[in-house]
């Protein structure tokens, strides 16, 4: 177990390697809940900075007590991911939240048109968020009304793909690691790489691996950081 001493009520900043299938906010509550019994603070003080979705697993950074004002300007930092696309298919979601809802051929593509490509999307552009997403629309949440079937119009962001290296093909998958700016989502990279490839494409695996100079490497568990919240003695406020 981490033996340097913490102080979560004068702020610390955590790296967590979040589980799949939980959300962003299911590891602050479950961070906050051991701190707020601990320091004896019905609310404590605990966020996040830059959200993942519960289909992605890795790197978040997680801010407690008074570094929760350092939330805003960690998560403007770089992103770096890696991740898994399925060529020839697609869902709503573009990813696998939910159904294949089309199939199209993937004959024509050849594994030098797919590292052609990947290079092709670096640089400045504009992207769509995708309808299921965390965006707000008229005052909800974009997945709010996707999920009930309402057709929501998105605004395009302008996004930076610092780098886009394919890792590995096994057609029709292929595993690639990405460097972007914050608000990029992988899940319409895949989308839009499939429609480049004249197909469609699924995002059906994804890990960040490093937010600005904060590295997966140094993260740990919740159940890590559980322990050593019950562990770590409360210091005296100076």
């Amino acid at each position: 177990m981490d033996k340097r001493d913490y102080d979560f009520r004068k702020g610390e900043v955590l790296l967590v390697d979040k589980p799949l299938h939980w959300t962003s906010f299911d590891v602050v509550n479950k961070l906050r809940w051991p701190l707020s019994k601990k320091y004896k603070i019905k609310r404590f003080k605990v966020g996040h900075a830059g959200t993942l979705d519960p289909l992605a697993t890795g790197l978040l950074i997680i801010c407690t007590g008074k570094s929760t004002k350092l939330s805003e300007s960690l998560t403007s930092e770089d992103k770096t991911y890696t991740g898994t696309l399925l060529l020839g298919k697609t869902t709503p979601s573009f990813d696998l939240e939910t159904e294949f809802d089309q199939t199209f051929k993937t004959e024509h593509i050849t594994e030098a048109k797919i590292y052609a490509l990947a290079q092709s999307f670096e640089g400045a552009q504009k992207q769509t968020p995708p309808v299921f997403s965390a965006k707000k629309v008229n005052g909800k949440r974009a997945y709010e009304s996707a999920r009930k079937g309402q057709a929501i119009e998105l605004k395009e962001n302008d996004i930076f793909i610092h780098s886009f290296s394919i890792e590995a093909i096994r057609f029709p998958e292929v595993d690639f690691k990405i460097k972007c700016s914050k608000g990029t989502y992988i899940r319409s990279i895949a989308n839009d790489f499939g429609k480049a490839l004249n197909s469609g494409a699924t995002l059906t695996a994804l890990r960040r691996t490093a937010s600005g100079d904060f590295l997966i490497e140094n993260a740990k568990s919740v159940d890590e950081w559980v322990e050593i919240i019950a562990a770590t003695e409360i210091l005296e406020e100076q």
